[in-house]
């Protein structure tokens, strides 16, 4: 099958044409994301692969459609960039791939947690120039602390697995309890209590109408204070603004960000020689206790080449019975 694979980097055409060696499957690969202007370069095209800045809207479904498109390949977990409304509307069929490696979420997430407690980006770029003053660099112990875990899927649960191993008190909220977890001693609260109590809060929730800015102003003021607060699920979890606000005042003492709510004119390009035009994104940059990373918690070996085999096989399966792997079913719309 022909797929039109857009937002293409050096290392997606690497595994995807090593999952593709036998030469199943034509792959045409673009550059540019996908939206209403680039829509046209998939023509002819029945399948796409997309990621999670690529715009898959009403529009662009309907423009792709027309073309002769039938199914749009999520080469990632989250799906909140597609109009599942639309493409099952216009008989489209969506599908993502599941999960490929929680373990490197999870490890970028404690990776993040160990950083920003003993400020070893700081202290980088410090012996770099010559300083060598441990004053600023103070930390804490993470062991003995509580750790609040907002979604206990597999990336949450291998978080909390990995954190239960410094001698950590663990609270977690979803809606629906994991046996894992609960084996792990995990103890399951609300949301204000995981906030209330939670020295380290990791969030790992998917992105949906009822997480949407879930940490919003009224969350952070309900933060334990001086709080840290990592977020590597996605940036719409959380409001910018209202993160900003709370360091200012200091009741969050830390923060962890791998995502961005406004991300996709920013991550994943080298704007090095340009002047950044977000203002909220540049206010994140001026906190000394902020650290943020370009949407690469999944980026291993591992998780990459599971996404591409995981990608191809979803179009596989619909290319030989019209139904792939793992669809995204309109009761996701939830």
């Amino acid at each position: 099958m022909r797929i039109a694979v857009y937002s293409t980097k050096p290392y997606d055409r690497r595994f995807l044409d090593a999952a593709n060696a036998q030469g199943t499957h034509q792959l045409a690969y673009l550059e540019p994301r996908l939206s209403a202007d680039t829509v046209a370069a998939a023509a002819g095209a029945p399948a796409v692969c997309i990621f999670v800045n690529d715009e898959a809207s009403a529009p662009v479904l309907e423009s792709l459609e027309a073309q002769g498109l039938r199914l749009v390949a999520l080469r990632c977990a989250g799906f909140n960039n597609v109009d599942l409304a639309a493409a099952q509307r216009l008989g489209i069929t969506v599908c993502r791939v599941p999960e490929y490696s929680p373990h490197a979420v999870a490890e970028h997430t404690l990776a993040l947690i160990l950083a920003l407690n003993r400020k070893t980006h700081r202290a980088y770029a410090r012996v770099r120039e010559g300083n060598f003053a441990l004053e600023g660099l103070l930390g804490f112990d993470i062991h003995g602390k509580t750790v609040g875990v907002v979604g206990t899927g597999k990336i949450g649960a291998t978080f909390l697995r990995v954190i239960s191993g410094l001698g950590c008190t663990l609270l977690a909220h979803d809606p629906h309890p994991n046996p894992e977890c609960l084996a792990m001693g995990v103890r399951y609260v609300t949301v204000a209590e995981l906030l209330a109590a939670s020295d380290i809060i990791s969030l790992h929730c998917p992105l949906t109408p009822a997480t949407r800015h879930l940490i919003d102003g009224a969350a952070v003021r309900r933060l334990k204070r001086g709080a840290m607060l990592i977020n590597t699920s996605r940036g719409a979890v959380v409001d910018t603004l209202a993160l900003i606000e709370g360091l200012k005042t200091g009741a969050i003492g830390s923060l962890g960000l791998d995502v961005y709510e406004e991300e996709a004119d920013l991550f994943f390009e080298n704007l090095s020689d340009q002047v950044l035009q977000d203002d909220v994104f540049a206010r994140l940059l001026t906190f000394p206790n902020v650290l943020i990373t370009a949407h690469q918690a999944f980026f291993t070996t591992e998780a990459l080449a599971t996404i591409a085999q995981t990608t191809l096989a979803n179009v596989s399966a619909f290319e030989a019975t019209g139904k792939a792997l793992h669809e995204i079913s309109t009761e996701r719309l939830a």
